[in-house]
């Protein structure tokens, strides 16, 4: 079973994940892009990604904007799934 951050784990994740914030059990961060079709290839990227790690976001997509919670269900809460996955997500988007 995937364990949830503790909370000295939690509080370092702003210096970790600066863009990202923290609300209750989830990390959310939302981007932007010119058009819809750069949106959608991102989400699909991400998806890719996700799959890989067994570990999908939830997210809402309109138009050119993403938006990305990520938290752990069965862990009931942020776990380094979640670190790790937006660490990724970051990379991808190049921020």
């Amino acid at each position: 079973m995937v364990e949830k951050l503790d909370a000295e784990a939690r509080s370092a994740l702003t210096a970790q994940l600066p863009v990202w914030t923290v609300d209750g059990e989830h990390l959310k961060r939302s981007f932007r892009f010119e058009t819809f079709v750069e949106a959608f290839g991102f989400m699909a990227s991400v998806a890719l990604l996700a799959e890989r790690a067994d570990h999908h976001p939830e997210w809402f997509n309109v138009y050119n904007k993403v938006d990305i919670a990520l938290t752990t269900h069965d862990a009931g809460g942020l776990s380094e799934r979640d670190v790790k996955l937006a660490k990724q997500i970051d990379m991808l988007y190049g921020a």
